[in-house]
């Protein structure tokens, strides 16, 4: 498939900022976090526009974005719009937590549950997000079961290591964010390595034979290319990534987003401060290209099975 970069941003960036948001629930609700406005007005405002820009980044893929509101009304068949919805409907207990964690400094009782809420509409969101490629039996690289356990996991991985440098940052920092972080970071790599094994593993389930039917009188071959130059289809359909290419990123995206950020979060736990912060930045700046990497990937990896009337 075709990678578009708007996409590609919408899936990393909204992913990280539902991630950092349920984190940031659990974490303020739970008390492991002080009630402080100025590090509540950090957290859920960088969760919140992260989603935002990635919502908005989302429209540009679209040949008319300004008619992306119609998407919502088909929430019965699509998960398209079931992912609109719940992205919508999550900013209303978001706000409302963040009014009283930032102006009232009280992350408990009526306001805890609006985080509790906010955070089950993220995870909620972030599934109907995967569930649009995971859905799509064409795409035997995306119509996978462990599809929506990546996105969920390496969204909360992405907002963990976000909510390790805020929180030093602010000098609040806990140990209980450096194993959730640590361990988010194992579980999404493990995750990871399984689906991109499980990939390479599988083979194409559609070929002439099946596709038209014929497979019972013998051998289907193409006779003529369907067209005589390239298409709309081979554009976004058709496109190919090298496997040289292709496994030279899978390295680049093992190295950086889930290596380096794992080696730095757990040498920030046994230096000063300061050191620590400079750690934090580094493993934030190298789970960004590993998300861009991986995500890229994620498209340029996958193939339709309308490319069988290729012959590719």
């Amino acid at each position: 498939m075709h990678p578009a970069y708007s996409v590609i941003f919408f899936t990393c960036s909204s992913g990280a900022g539902y991630g950092l948001l349920v984190l940031a629930a659990i974490f303020g609700v739970s008390g492991l976090l002080p009630a402080t406005s100025g590090l509540g007005f950090v957290l859920v405002g960088l969760a919140l526009g992260l989603i935002a820009g990635g919502l908005v980044s989302s429209t540009f893929h679209l040949g008319h974005p300004e008619r992306a509101w119609r998407a919502l009304t088909q929430w019965r068949s699509s998960w398209l719009a079931r992912e609109g919805v719940l992205a919508v409907a999550t900013f209303v207990p978001a706000g409302l937590f963040a009014i009283g964690w930032v102006f009232l400094a009280d992350t408990r009782g009526f306001f805890g549950w609006m985080g509790v809420a906010a955070a089950i509409l993220a995870v909620s969101t972030v599934i109907a997000t995967s569930m649009i490629y995971a859905s799509l039996a064409t795409i035997r690289q995306w119509n996978l079961p462990i599809v929506p356990v990546a996105y969920v996991v390496l969204g909360l991985m992405s907002g963990a290591v976000l909510l390790e440098l805020v929180t030093r940052v602010f000098g609040v920092h806990d140990t209980t964010v450096d194993v959730v972080a640590v361990a988010l970071l194992v579980v999404g790599w493990l995750v990871k390595t399984a689906y991109w094994r499980g990939i390479d593993a599988s083979r194409p389930s559609t070929t002439l034979a099946s596709a038209t039917g014929l497979g019972r009188f013998g051998a289907v071959r193409l006779l003529e290319q369907p067209h005589t130059e390239a298409n709309f289809l081979m554009h976004e359909m058709g496109y190919r990534v090298a496997r040289k290419h292709a496994h030279r990123l899978r390295i680049i995206a093992h190295a950086t987003l889930f290596l380096v950020p794992l080696l730095a979060i757990v040498e920030a736990h046994f230096v000063g401060s300061t050191v620590a912060l400079l750690l934090a930045a580094v493993a934030v700046a190298s789970l960004v290209v590993g998300l861009l990497t991986e995500r890229w990937l994620f498209f340029a990896e996958a193939t339709h099975d309308c490319m069988v009337w290729y012959d590719r």
